[in-house]
């Protein structure tokens, strides 16, 4: 039995006209005696960059994309990604894949023609696919001449893998063989794999970056290079760096650093800020915020907004959650 693997880079929206088409996909390939694998991309964010091994289980891929706005969304672009820096390349070359491309928006074409050069220029062997603007879902899946469209194209793209029908070369695969990998590091796919498994465990991530820090404050103190100020004089500095002022305000916070035991409260009063690690004599702090070490250090480097990290859960909070969404307001990095 041949095995066709979906990659569906959406929301999972009930709505998401994409997942009717993916399901219409697999019936189709079912009774064709296809067995079906999809893999929903939001279900398991962190273990992307270890897919590209799952496509040695595949004699053909489908790569579904949702149009909500501008382009095929930010997963998507994750696992290409990852085929691009982990994949088999030997494996990459014998896929075929169709793109499958539903917009609510605009853009639908752009982004099928995206996936079409992607997966060209990793090697692979792209093939026409499913491209649609979708006003309303409803009428669009209740259309029996969309159905029966769709049911041709999967027909079409079944005899293309399953003959192994010749695809035409072009100048992006040129392209790939000629220069675009000379500046790779040389892998096995064994290496390849192994390493997309190591960057998809945070664990060891976060073990290698503080052993890196390590070195290279040890390092830093042989040659005699003053390593600067502290973590917690910078995050002070920091904070009084990016504090921008509300007038007639009067709020506290209390930051507590739960893998550094300490607790950084921010007093603002009237447009001013007072940043100290000593405990205050009163109790009149309107939100405490329990967050590691590194989830500061993201925000404080931009990479992360409070209000993001509290949705996420990576920081809890209690108190008045008005003035915690007040926060990024306050300090802009």
């Amino acid at each position: 039995m041949m095995n066709v693997n979906i990659y569906y880079g959406g929301r999972g929206l009930i709505e998401d006209p994409t997942i009717y088409v993916m399901n219409k996909i697999t019936e189709v390939l079912e009774e064709l005696n296809v067995s079906v694998h999809r893999y929903n991309l939001y279900e398991d964010k962190r273990n992307i960059s270890v897919l590209p091994k799952t496509l040695k289980e595949a004699d053909a891929v489908i790569l579904a994309a949702s149009v909500e706005w501008l382009g095929i969304g930010g997963l998507l672009q994750q696992f290409l990604d990852a085929c691009w820096l982990y994949g088999d390349q030997e494996v990459l070359q014998t896929l075929y894949m169709m793109p499958v491309v539903l917009s609510t928006t605009y853009g639908e074409q752009d982004s099928n023609i995206y996936l079409k050069k992607a997966w060209d220029l990793l090697g692979g062997l792209p093939c026409d696919g499913l491209c649609a603007y979708v006003e309303n879902h409803v009428d669009f899946e209740t259309n029996p001449a969309y159905a029966a469209f769709i049911e041709k194209r999967v027909e079409t793209f079944y005899r293309t893998f399953t003959k192994k029908m010749c695809i035409l070369p072009s100048s992006d695969n040129a392209v790939q063989e000629t220069i675009s990998r000379s500046s790779l590091i040389s892998l096995t796919p064994q290496e390849s794999e192994q390493l997309s498994m190591y960057v998809s465990d945070e664990t060891y991530v976060k073990t290698q970056k503080a052993d890196i820090q390590e070195l290279s404050e040890m390092f830093r103190k042989e040659l005699g290079v003053e390593t600067g100020a502290s973590p917690a004089d910078d995050y002070t500095e920091q904070l009084q760096k990016h504090f921008h002022s509300i007038a007639d305000i009067s709020l506290a916070y209390a930051l507590q650093i739960t893998d550094q035991d300490r607790t950084l409260y921010l007093f603002i009063d009237d447009g001013s800020l007072t940043c100290t690690y000593e405990k205050p004599e009163h109790n009149n702090i309107n939100v405490v915020i329990r967050l590691k070490q590194s989830d500061l250090d993201a925000i404080i480097a931009g990479e992360l907004t409070m209000q993001k990290a509290f949705m996420n859960g990576d920081v809890t909070a209690k108190g008045d959650f008005k003035i915690l969404r007040n926060f990024d307001n306050l300090f802009q990095f």
